[in-house]
């Protein structure tokens, strides 16, 4: 079988890795020799590679393999011009499939294709029983072998994202960690392990995945966004780890309610709850206040009420715990109300909600704080509180040169676009004038 035109991909790793082609040949051949199927290919098979000859399926992950050896970095068959493995040509492996992700969105050279990713609501998104234990299997033989102590470290490199993530936002977080996913985490994954070991990693991966998409909403590029929150759905059931996966499924909701995708926001919050049937109070806290907010955006006001009544009651019990899940506080709840109120038309209930959450929240949060006392100082001029809008807006402005974050980009946009008519006033102006000062760029109307 042949391609019509040589094979671009596979001649660019050629190049990359320096070998002539008996070298090619040879490394394929020891590849063959280790797996226990000697082969006998020379120069002119790898001519015609590069040609755009497709070599077996069967030799096609040698050539990866070696490839990748050569050159330090996992090598998928996408890269390497070759078509996905039979069986799953729509469907590529976990890890294959997170490599290519992954290097896209760490090249700054393709940041804007990958921004062109749509938001897709007819998004397939795994069942618990459709990812459970169902990743590919590792294979032996590698040169690698893993512990305990690497899934410590990809456990702390997550928290220490995190950390930037939640202090400067995810612009410059993000191409680290996918950066990360690619160079690391990947390799890890098909590395030689125990089965605890291997599993250990693969839900140390899985919460990257998560994070790695949770910023990729900041940064508004919504399509990819979902692909690493599959990534990690699927990594999460390989592992048994119920946590991330009913994490995931919640954050892939909250992406959808706050773009107005109310149906589905409430598909997934749901799925999320019942994929977490012995949750402990915290995380039922944290998931009925999700699903509180996307009932409200459909206007189902009763249910969105029991459900924030059931988060309240959850919250008050996770407050005596000291072994909770700790990720969703009464700062949270409360923002969760004030959007339920607001949701459901009492403007002026949702910003007393919104002040208060502010009052709780920890000060560290600098990019979240952006997000929701802007979104406060908008309802408050809605209800035609100019002085406090300009207020809480001023707060807005003092934090944002810290934080590097689209959705806070977003923010500040809206806010010198709705000032603008009240400019006569003092307090909206001095608020303007000093929004400049900090915009890097005029904002357009």
């Amino acid at each position: 079988m042949t391609t019509r035109q040589p094979n671009a991909g596979l001649e660019r790793l050629y190049r990359e890795s320096r070998w002539t082609l008996r070298q090619f040949a040879q490394e394929v051949n020891r590849l063959g020799t280790e797996r226990g199927t000697p082969l006998k290919y020379q120069q002119p098979s790898v001519h015609q590679w590069l040609s755009g000859h497709l070599p077996k399926e069967t030799v096609r992950p040698l050539i990866l393999e070696a490839l990748a050896r050569r050159l330090l970095r996992p090598i998928t068959h996408a890269e390497a011009g070759f078509p996905p493995p039979e069986g799953a040509s729509s469907h590529p492996t976990t890890v294959e499939g997170l490599v290519d992700l992954g290097r896209q969105d760490m090249d700054p050279s393709r940041r804007s294709v990958l921004g062109a990713g749509l938001f897709s609501l007819a998004l397939t998104v795994p069942g618990w029983p459709d990812v459970l234990g169902r990743m590919e299997a590792v294979q032996s033989g590698k040169t690698q072998r893993i512990g305990m102590a690497d899934v410590n470290m990809v456990i702390a490199m997550t928290e220490r994202v995190s950390d930037l993530d939640d202090q400067f936002g995810g612009r410059h977080a993000r191409p680290m960690a996918a950066a990360f996913l690619v160079n690391t985490v990947a390799p890890y994954l098909q590395a030689d392990a125990t089965e605890e070991v291997r599993k250990a990693m693969m839900s140390a991966a899985s919460d990257l995945c998560y994070l790695t998409g949770y910023m990729a909403v900041d940064e508004g590029v919504h399509g990819p966004a979902q692909q690493y929150y599959l990534k990690a759905l699927e990594l999460a059931g390989a592992s048994e780890d119920h946590l991330t996966y009913c994490t995931t499924l919640r954050g892939m909701s909250v992406q959808a309610v706050d773009l107005r995708h109310g149906k589905t926001a409430m598909r997934l919050a749901d799925a999320a709850a019942s994929a977490s049937p012995q949750a402990g109070p915290r995380m039922r806290a944290f998931l009925a206040g999700q699903q509180a907010h996307a009932s409200a955006q459909l206007g189902e006001r009763t249910k969105a009420l029991t459900y924030l009544r059931e988060a309240e009651a959850a919250m008050e019990k996770a407050e005596s715990q000291s072994t909770t899940f700790g990720s969703y506080n009464p700062s949270s709840l409360t923002y969760h109300t004030g959007q339920v109120r607001y949701e459901l038309g009492d403007v002026r209930g949702s910003v007393k909600d919104l002040e208060e959450s502010d009052k709780l929240r920890h000060s560290s949060f600098k990019r979240n704080r952006i997000r929701y006392l802007s979104m406060l100082a908008e309802r408050q001029l809605d209800i035609g509180h100019l002085e406090s809008t300009c207020a809480t807006w001023v707060k807005v402005v003092e934090i944002y040169p810290d934080v590097q974050s689209g959705q806070c980009d977003k923010a500040m946009s809206t806010m010198q676009a709705r000032i603008r008519p009240y400019l006569k006033n003092q307090a909206a102006r001095s608020l303007y004038e000093r929004a400049r000062l900090v915009t890097p760029l005029p904002v357009s109307t």
